[in-house]
């Protein structure tokens, strides 16, 4: 099934691509639109962009970042762009660029991670996660009757190839950066240090899988069943953190769970934090959160775990809490209470517990499993597109398309170096 998103993106005649995820899929994607016969460009800004975006529809930033705003507006007037596609709404560029198409008239469309996993991504028209335009009425959900939930074909998607994807970008960009002069990254591309980073994460996740062993028959264990709240910590730079919530790390959030699970939590409740994957080669936790459990007397209630399966712990524990993470979107459909500390495109009431930490811990309650089926339902409908961005993209195959139009539309070599000029 086609989501409703991109039925409204091939409703375009003319999409200009900025920045996508590291690898070959907004090149797949423009190949895809044209086939439908959209006129597609792409704006790249460094030599990853360039490494992994070779068509003739691309046209090159290498002025100062200064003259992006003006640069941007010039692009969709010169080419008469009517919908601009991109990933990553908070980088500065994009955040400068959906400006000056609220400015002019134009569609933004955002690509993200999947909200529901595995096996899709996100594509939302205005912006995702807290921007997103997915009506937070309870009483919206419920009116809706429950549609079969679209057989998914899987993706193969792998941490292996979004390594790659990863390391090569950061190569290219590294080798192209007198191309560039004036990039500067959201975070860190250097290929050298990224690689040793990344090596370091996988040590620690053979490591903290052996290490983990003892937690994991702990929190198996029948007298554990539903006596234990989960808290799944998102990646410390995650612009879901630094835009959409009162914290600017994970250790702030850390520390006031502690302190209110000490003050308010069942005497034999215990609190296991878990660390996000892909937060594994930058960041350790374990001394800050055993300092932190100590200074609440909470050592020997306290549990910080890292590779556990994450569908047992989540059926297994009482509740979770979290500032934002999808991952509470995993937890209703395990039939876990959720609490959120953040701003969050699931924050429908009576689905999710929103801000009250304290009473939570006394008070999770149960998860309304209609309503989480008919939100789901809506969310799988309206935004997800069965496909990976480091594997093969089921969803962008042409037997998905409902709506063509004749291929002649597309961008050519010659209007994309006019472009460019």
């Amino acid at each position: 099934m086609t989501p409703r998103s991109l039925h409204l993106l091939l409703g375009h005649q003319r999409t200009l691509l900025l920045q996508g995820p590291m690898g070959p899929f907004f090149e797949r994607l423009a190949g895809f639109l044209r086939a439908q016969g959209q006129a597609v460009w792409k704006v790249n800004f460094n030599g990853g962009d360039d490494k992994f975006f070779t068509d003739p529809g691309v046209i090159r930033f290498q002025a100062p970042m200064a003259a992006w705003p003006h640069r941007i507006r010039e692009l969709l007037a010169d080419l008469n762009i009517d919908a601009l596609v991109l990933f990553g709404q908070s980088r500065h560029l994009h955040a400068q660029a959906m400006a000056a198409a609220e400015e002019a008239g134009v569609a933004v469309y955002v690509f993200e991670e999947g909200y529901i996993r595995p096996d899709y991504v996100t594509l939302e028209r205005g912006g995702v996660n807290a921007e997103s335009a997915l009506p937070i009425d309870a009483e919206f959900y419920r009116q809706l009757e429950i549609e079969p939930t679209p057989t998914v074909q899987p993706t193969g998607q792998s941490f292996a190839a979004m390594a790659h994807c990863a390391f090569h970008y950061g190569l290219a960009a590294h080798r192209a950066k007198s191309q560039y002069p004036h990039y500067a990254h959201h975070r860190s591309l250097a290929p050298i240090p990224e690689f040793l980073r990344w090596l370091r994460g996988d040590w620690r996740k053979w490591k903290y899988r052996w290490l983990d062993r003892g937690d994991w028959a702990a929190l198996t264990a029948a007298e554990r069943h539903k006596r234990f709240f989960l808290v799944p910590l998102q990646v410390q730079n995650d612009s879901q953190i630094l835009h959409h919530s009162r914290y600017d790390s994970m250790l702030p959030f850390i520390d006031d769970v502690l302190e209110s699970f000490a003050a308010r939590a069942d005497q034999g409740d215990w609190l296991v934090f878990k660390h996000h994957p892909m937060d594994r080669p930058y960041n350790d936790f374990t001394r800050q959160i055993a300092s932190a459990a100590a200074k609440f007397e909470l050592s020997d209630r306290v549990r910080y775990v890292h590779d556990l399966h994450l569908p047992t712990i989540l059926k297994a524990a009482k509740g979770v809490v979290t500032v934002n993470s999808t991952t509470a979107l995993q937890s209703l459909f395990h039939g876990t209470p959720v609490v959120t500390l953040g701003d969050a495109f699931y924050n429908v009431p009576g689905m999710v517990q929103v801000g009250d930490l304290d009473r939570f811990w006394t008070h999770a309650g149960e998860v309304d499993a209609d309503l989480f089926q008919r939100y789901r339902a809506y969310v799988i409908r309206e935004t997800q597109l069965n496909a990976s961005f480091y594997a093969q993209a089921p969803g962008l195959s042409s037997s998905t398309v409902i709506k063509r139009r004749d291929a002649s539309a597309a961008s050519t070599p010659s209007e994309a170096a006019q472009a460019s000029a």
